[in-house]
């Protein structure tokens, strides 16, 4: 079914027409705080299915489930431990998610096939207003193609979406830029399946035992089930071939200079623009790694519009929130990353 997509501001006219297509089993593009995302009733199947449809996303690559209040969760989860509480507490609102068992509620296509659903609280003021006017949680991944990089503009989203969903909610650019960190619990440890703006280092003033699931930084196995999204597939890519590049400036200068005099049509991703060499194209998505989070989709966007052929990207430490800028870099780039 094609749409006439309308886009919308985020009056409470505007919150109140959309919370009706939720009710009616439709799918809405929605701003957070993270990145923007497909909102869907999270009980209703068919609704479900749709997001799914609009995307083109695998069934088995689970959604996550949006809550605009605490007393919301034992609606979603049938267990929550202690650490889960002291988290949601600590970091809600805002982009932390949280792998808790799921209630029956929540049908297999919204968790994935798993018996487990990732939950959590947006702070983004739209976001909340739209699941109060709806009275139902809210399936919600981020809203692109699948595979794409993700969205962090509504522009972005009408771009990926329409015709696909009936309407789109502009919330203005994303703070964060990259998706929730997304964490399980093992007895009492927090285990981190992917990094986001709440950090190792965060969560370990909540819960002192943290750790970081292979899947961070590595591929996963083709058969393997991915417990979050982001985890198994490959993801935020751009039309062009992404190198991932780890290195000094020093060294990414040189040998950017080198490869793009070989290969024209290449883009470098860079912190400073004084990391480019002379007479390459570059976009700039600066120095902290925060700020680099909040321009990366963005950048990596910019780079289908220049239509170029390779993109080299240099990767941040793997600390803070440069993990998570690491982790959708390397995803991005298919695990191919260039080590100097």
């Amino acid at each position: 079914m094609a749409y006439d997509t309308k886009l919308l501001d985020d009056s409470p006219e505007s919150i109140e027409y959309a919370s009706k297509l939720i009710n009616a089993g439709e799918v809405v593009g929605i701003p957070t705080e993270t990145v923007y995302g497909l909102a869907a009733d999270a009980f209703n199947e068919g609704a479900v299915r749709r997001i799914f449809e609009a995307k083109e996303r695998p069934a088995d690559n689970p959604l996550i489930v949006h809550i605009s209040e605490l007393s919301m969760i034992s609606e979603t989860a049938s267990e929550i431990p202690a650490a889960a509480i002291s988290c949601a507490k600590a970091f809600w609102p805002g982009p932390l998610t949280l792998v808790l068992p799921k209630t029956p509620d929540i049908p297999l296509v919204t968790s994935g096939g798993l018996d487990t659903v990732g939950i959590r609280m947006p702070s983004h003021p739209a976001a909340r207003a739209l699941i109060d006017a709806a009275g139902v949680p809210l399936a919600a991944p981020s809203a692109n193609l699948s595979g794409r990089p993700s969205p962090t503009t509504a522009a972005h989203v009408l771009h990926d979406m329409k015709g696909r969903i009936p309407a789109i909610i502009d919330g203005g650019a994303c703070e964060a830029g990259v998706e929730s960190t997304v964490v399980c619990f093992e007895q009492n440890a927090v285990k981190i399946l992917r990094p986001g703006r709440i950090t190792a280092e965060m969560l370990s003033q909540v819960v002192p035992d943290v750790r970081i699931d292979k899947g961070v930084l590595h591929a996963l196995d083709e058969n393997a089930r991915a417990a979050s999204p982001g985890m198994k597939y490959k993801h935020y890519s751009p039309a062009a071939e992404v190198y991932a590049v780890s290195g000094t400036a020093k060294q990414f200068s040189k040998f950017a200079e080198e490869f793009a005099a070989k290969n024209p049509g290449t883009l470098l991703l860079v912190f400073s623009p004084t990391d480019a060499p002379p007479r390459t194209e570059y976009i700039a998505i600066g120095q902290d790694p925060a700020e680099q989070a909040k321009n990366l989709f963005s950048a990596l966007r910019k780079a289908d519009e220049l239509n170029v052929k390779t993109i080299l990207a240099r990767c941040p430490k793997t600390e803070g929130v440069g993990l998570a800028v690491y982790n959708r870099l390397i995803r991005a780039a298919g695990f191919k990353e260039i080590k100097l």
